[in-house]
């Protein structure tokens, strides 16, 4: 018999054979699946993180080991094989499992063997270390190759969680603001200008200006303060100097911007040229 599930929070009993007929039997359609490894996926904390999972469109599966005593290395074991087999989009890991010293921190001993494994896959590492030297043992002992890990504080809302998964994949949510000033939906193409909480569309801002927006928005929302290099956005540029043509790009990018709100963008503001590296999105202030 598959594994039981309930509305608000699906669980895999990850044995062999009831993996390989769950995978041949799903019909998630274009949800991305986030594994949730955490032997307290059923409380009130993880519940409403499911919930919030489900409700951005994600589908949540939370591994659940069978047994009598289940100790962190079942979590480990299980958990390689559904990423091997279910291929998430991200991986939500505890770092402590089970009632026993040697689980403490076995959390840091799975995050080190999906490391190993597939050094690209996302994975948040949810624990009460987000900072300090236990954050640091991790970074420093399980992450030298370069991962793409990030750490979040247990108590976290749920709304920060999906926040930082999404920051981790790289996908960017229908809407991302640009201080208070702006607001961009790339799905829509447009962007906004926010005055009085009142949407403007700024229609100069199509074509070429809109892609380049669009990059640096995108790279501002996975890490604020990221560099889009020049590589990267002269592909939205034109003429046998795209370097320069580049330029004229962002400038008029900035005046149009800067137009809908009233504002003059200086050389230090919203959109920075980063010495013979790239650019990068500074969101604005009133």
């Amino acid at each position: 018999m598959g594994p039981a599930y309930n509305p608000s929070l699906r669980m895999m009993d990850v044995g062999r054979q009831q993996l390989r007929t769950r995978l041949t039997s799903k019909s998630k359609g274009s949800k991305q699946t986030i594994l949730v490894v955490d032997d307290e996926h059923m409380s009130d904390l993880m519940r409403s993180v499911f919930r919030r999972l489900e409700s951005d469109g994600f589908n949540p599966v939370a591994i659940v080991p069978d047994g009598s005593r289940i100790t962190g290395d079942d979590y480990e074991t299980h958990t390689l094989f559904a990423i091997e087999n279910e291929s998430p989009a991200a991986v939500l890991l505890d770092v402590r499992f089970g009632e026993y010293d040697t689980d403490r921190f076995k959390g840091l001993s799975i995050l080190k063997k999906i490391v190993e494994r597939d050094s690209s896959m996302p994975v948040l590492m949810f624990t009460q270390y987000a900072r300090g030297p236990y954050r640091d043992t991790a970074v420093t002992g399980s992450l030298s190759i370069g991962a793409s890990v990030d750490f979040i504080d247990k108590l976290a809302s749920p709304e920060e969680v999906v926040l930082r998964l999404r920051r981790l994949i790289g996908r960017a949510p229908k809407t991302i603001k640009i201080g208070d000033l702006f607001e961009l939906e790339p799905e829509n193409a447009v962007v906004y200008a926010v005055n009085d909480g009142r949407h403007q569309i700024i229609r100069e801002i199509q074509g070429m200006k809109l892609s380049i927006l669009n990059e640096l928005a995108s790279a501002m929302y996975r890490s604020e303060g990221e560099v889009v290099p020049f590589s990267r956005l002269e592909r939205f540029s034109d003429g046998e100097d795209s370097r320069a043509s580049l330029r004229v790009r962002i400038r008029e990018l900035k005046i149009s911007l800067g137009k809908a709100v009233a504002r003059d963008f200086g050389a230090t503001e919203l959109i920075i040229n980063v010495r013979n590296r790239g650019y990068r999105l500074v969101p604005p202030t009133n």
